[in-house]
């Protein structure tokens, strides 16, 4: 009877050290997934946000940069505005900003960084045809004609492209707070997975133990009966 009772409660642990140990393995599984997802968040972080906000600050740099040119040029002294010198500036300026927003839109953007691009990209175009306009006008009429038209158009549309630009940078920031708090959140699932390990490590110990004792009494039992 009590060896009978002694291989039922074995069992009992057996199970319980089976069901003990595919929690671990499951545990294990989920931590690295896990680590995974966090490293493909870090990877993001740095390839779709950090080098994403670095170009587009390099865009915001250029576009103030036109600005600037453009007003120098057409409120310096008649005698000293060279048209050719600034259309060969614009035109640098323009090729590095078009090469910098077709590197960013080949990055991972959500749905409202897509909508902000196309309206970026829309501005960029209007800026540089009202930027030609005012040229061709200055070749054509002389500064005084370019400065007007400047004021009534060329003013307002870079102004507008960047505040376009600088929704399209908000966004961008807005995103990667989400995956600073996605991947605090990883951290702290992390943590909860290692809490249920040790507590794991603690039932295996004390099943441990209960095995040895159970063993214990079962032998002293034995000898007490062979003795009688």
């Amino acid at each position: 009877m009590r060896f009978a009772y002694s291989v039922k409660q074995k069992m009992k642990i057996a199970v319980l050290l089976f069901c003990i140990m595919a929690c671990t393995l499951l545990i294990r599984f989920l931590e690295d997934k896990s680590v995974k997802s966090m490293n493909e968040s870090f990877v993001s972080m740095y390839n779709d946000r950090l080098i994403p906000a670095a170009d587009l600050f390099y865009v915001a740099e250029k576009a103030y940069l036109k600005k600037s040119l453009f007003e120098d040029a057409l409120y310096e002294p008649e005698h000293l505005f060279n048209v050719d010198k600034l259309q060969v500036q614009l035109a640098a300026l323009n090729t590095s900003i078009d090469s910098l927003i077709q590197k960013y839109s080949k990055t991972l953007l959500v749905r409202q960084e897509k909508e902000q691009l196309v309206h970026l990209k829309n501005g960029l175009g209007s800026t540089v045809e009202v930027e030609n306009k005012i040229l061709a006008t200055a070749k054509a009429e002389g500064l005084g004609a370019a400065r007007v038209l400047y004021e009534t158009e060329g003013r307002e549309s870079s102004r507008t492209t960047i505040k376009k630009l600088s929704e399209l940078m908000n966004i961008q920031k807005q995103v990667g707070e989400e995956l600073i708090k996605d991947s605090a959140f990883m951290v702290s699932g992390n943590k909860i997975y290692s809490g249920f390990q040790v507590v794991l490590a603690i039932v295996i110990g004390i099943l441990i133990v209960g095995i040895v004792f159970t063993s214990n009494v079962v032998k002293i039992s034995n000898d007490k009966f062979n003795l009688n």
